[in-house]
């Protein structure tokens, strides 16, 4: 099984399906990074591109990567791979505030002709606030989760291509809806209150930790078709399904709480204004 497991770690994909859309976003971005980083540098700084390049890596590992092939024999892999897909990827793209860079890094006929108009078009736009608003993206997302950790679900993901891609795409459209609200990319702007935010990342995190713990403590195999593969570096079925609910636990936990922390932190400091209005003064 040592064979095995050494030919799964080194394999790496190049799914065309992948690899293109990932380059083609990577390199539209980074032509149109280059053209606002010149008007607006401390709007378009480096770290949008590092946030925005890391997110489609994140992606790529996800997909492309062993973690892959590795997810059809350790429930662990998979996980790490579903973590990637709904918790990385997703804030480390909206940091980037891709839709300024995307839209101008497009051939200017391409833009002026139809990206433009399409994305001014009013029922998009409609449909487009629809799908983030935070209570519809905080739904989705729940229910993204739960239902494709279901045995009968997740079994199907595992023996069929289709479902697994259906359930990659799932994971990081509800993903992408998710954070929109946590990460609002400019010039979209967080609508509600501070403390609303709050509840929405710390009954993410709640529901997170319910769906781990069942993996974690769980004294039978949730999923038998981990019992039907082979057992890679003598770890036991039920010992894989108690890592991967650590690993939801606490990676999951660790992703949703810090910005929630960030939040409490933004909610106890003063008013960004009142320093300037006494530097004023004073003058």
């Amino acid at each position: 099984m040592h064979g095995v497991g050494s030919g799964i770690a080194g394999s790496w994909g190049l799914d065309p399906w992948v690899v293109v859309p990932l380059g083609a976003a990577a390199s539209v971005y980074v032509r149109g990074w280059l053209a606002l980083h010149r008007q607006a540098p401390r709007r378009f700084g480096v770290g949008r591109l590092v946030a925005f390049l890391s997110g489609l890596a994140a992606l790529a590992v996800a997909l492309e990567s062993p973690l892959h092939a590795l997810g059809a024999l350790l429930l662990q892999a998979h996980m790490v791979q579903h973590l990637l897909l709904m918790m990385v990827a997703p804030p480390l793209i909206w940091l980037g505030a891709p839709l300024s860079p995307l839209l101008r890094g497009l051939p200017r006929r391409m833009r002026r002709a139809w990206a433009g108009p399409l994305l001014a078009w009013p029922p998009l736009a409609r449909l487009g606030r629809a799908v983030v608003h935070p209570a519809v993206a905080w739904v989705a997302f729940v229910l993204s989760t739960w239902a494709w950790h279901t045995p009968a679900l997740y079994q199907r993901a595992l023996a069929s291509e289709a479902w697994h891609h259906a359930q990659h795409v799932c994971f990081l459209g509800t993903g992408l809806a998710f954070w929109w609200a946590v990460v609002p990319p400019w010039p979209s702007r967080w609508a509600w209150p501070r403390w609303a935010l709050l509840v929405y990342l710390v009954f993410a995190d709640l529901q997170n930790t319910v769906l781990a713990a069942w993996l974690a403590f769980a004294d039978r195999v949730i999923y038998p078709a981990y019992e039907m593969v082979p057992r890679l570096w003598g770890i036991s079925v039920l010992d894989d399904q108690a890592a991967a609910g650590a690993i939801m636990w606490v990676p999951g936990s660790v992703a949703f709480l810090v910005p929630a922390a960030l939040c409490v932190v933004r909610m106890l400091s003063p008013p960004v204004a009142a320093p300037r209005e006494a530097g004023r003064s004073g003058r």
